[in-house]
């Protein structure tokens, strides 16, 4: 490949998968560098649909995803079977995104064998190493070792001075989910979406559709129960006008309660897991979101749709001091209370519609690319 920058991008869940794929399409259209995909498949069908989608074909393929498998089982299969991967490759860089396990693991490995690490969404900190769990613990490891930094955010980038990385190692890129948003609302409405709304009655003039996620580790138990209590509540007061819909993820510690506790009633329709162009296009359509979702506390504010945050922290706090994103936890009494609120009061509504999004310009992948070159001029493959 000449003298062409190689670069190994490594990932293994749907959300990784769609920040990481502007980031790999401009890394694949740009003449100076050889790109190449690993995949751990920590996430295996969705993951899949999102590769698929965006028209990635991954070189290599960990294939690690087993059946509720513990979070150190997951860690040693990711360095049992990527070392190779990275002696084999060679890569003048890894990049990874985010806070998974993969990420966590996969820029330690690059560290173990001297290569140079990038960051992508580096920065975001809740200060609480037990919210979100693991993901606050696998972000400041990743941070830890990278050798560039692309931080969303202003607030990002001041987190990561405050922990001492140099100034010239930050680069604040916006958030590459702002991306691909952009790129799967240019691309017609999946017919499944269109079914569904027209089921449902969503329209201007019909009803109007809330969108619940919720799937959080730090979820399982009772906040998972409390959520499901206001959703049932609401669903109850709002039957004539609101129709919630909910993709329930299939961890059988979501999976049961929600079934249990919503399957029945007649204006909450519950899904499968659907595929990302599906999730973005509902999100779309919606009047509110309900999350505990990272990801959708970024997309929603892309089509001004009005995010209630059904965690206790979040490392996203620009979205609510944008006024984009309400962080209402997980009491049941409060997340009625704030859904009612914006699905009633059309002034306390548009305040957190209109709000500027503070996510990205939808230019995060380029930047992460030519940042990527600049830096490798005259450098060596490895970390000295």
């Amino acid at each position: 490949m000449g003298n062409k920058l190689k670069v190994l991008s490594i990932f293994g869940t749907r959300p990784e998968a769609v920040k990481m794929a502007p980031v790999v399409r401009a890394l694949q259209a740009e003449p100076r560098i050889q790109s190449r995909v690993c995949v751990t498949a920590q996430h295996r069908e969705m993951l899949d649909q999102v590769l698929d989608y965006f028209g990635i074909t991954p070189d290599i393929d960990l294939n690690l995803m087993k059946p509720d498998q513990s979070l150190a089982g997951l860690t040693a299969s990711i360095f049992t079977a990527l070392d190779p991967v990275l002696q084999r490759e060679q890569p003048d860089w890894v990049l990874v995104q985010g806070d998974t396990t993969t990420v966590m693991a996969s820029a330690l490995n690059a560290y173990y064998r001297k290569i140079r690490v990038g960051h992508v969404e580096a920065g975001l900190r809740t200060f609480d190493k037990w919210a979100p769990f693991p993901e606050e613990i696998n972000r400041k490891i990743a941070g830890t070792v990278a050798d560039l930094h692309f931080a969303p955010t202003a607030l990002a980038r001041e987190n990561l001075l405050k922990e001492g990385v140099p100034d010239e190692r930050i680069l604040v890129t916006g958030n590459p989910v702002i991306d691909a948003v952009r790129w799967v609302a240019q691309q017609p409405v999946p017919a499944q979406v269109q079914a569904l709304l027209s089921e449902l009655n969503i329209s201007e003039t019909g009803n109007r559709l809330v969108l619940v996620t919720a799937h959080r580790r730090e979820n399982f138990g009772e906040p998972i129960e409390q959520i499901c209590t206001a959703v049932n509540r609401l669903a109850d007061e709002y039957g004539g006008q609101v129709r919630f819909v909910y993709p329930v993820h299939q961890n059988p510690n979501i999976q049961g309660p929600v079934h249990a506790m919503l399957g029945k009633n007649q204006n909450i329709r519950l899904l499968e897991p659907v595929d990302y162009p599906v999730l973005i296009n509902l999100l779309r359509h919606a009047a509110i979101a309900m999350t505990d979702s990272g990801g959708i506390q970024e997309e929603a504010p892309g089509f001004g749709i009005p995010a209630l945050v059904l965690r206790d922290v979040t490392e996203r706090p620009e979205g609510v001091t944008a006024g984009v994103l309400q962080l209402v936890g997980t009491q049941s009494d409060a997340i009625y209370a704030a859904a009612r609120r914006l699905l009633d009061d059309k002034s306390a509504y548009q305040v957190m519609a209109r709000a500027v999004n503070p996510f990205g310009d939808g230019q995060a992948a380029g930047r992460i690319v030519q940042a990527l070159l600049r830096t490798s001029v005259g450098q060596s493959s490895h970390v000295s």
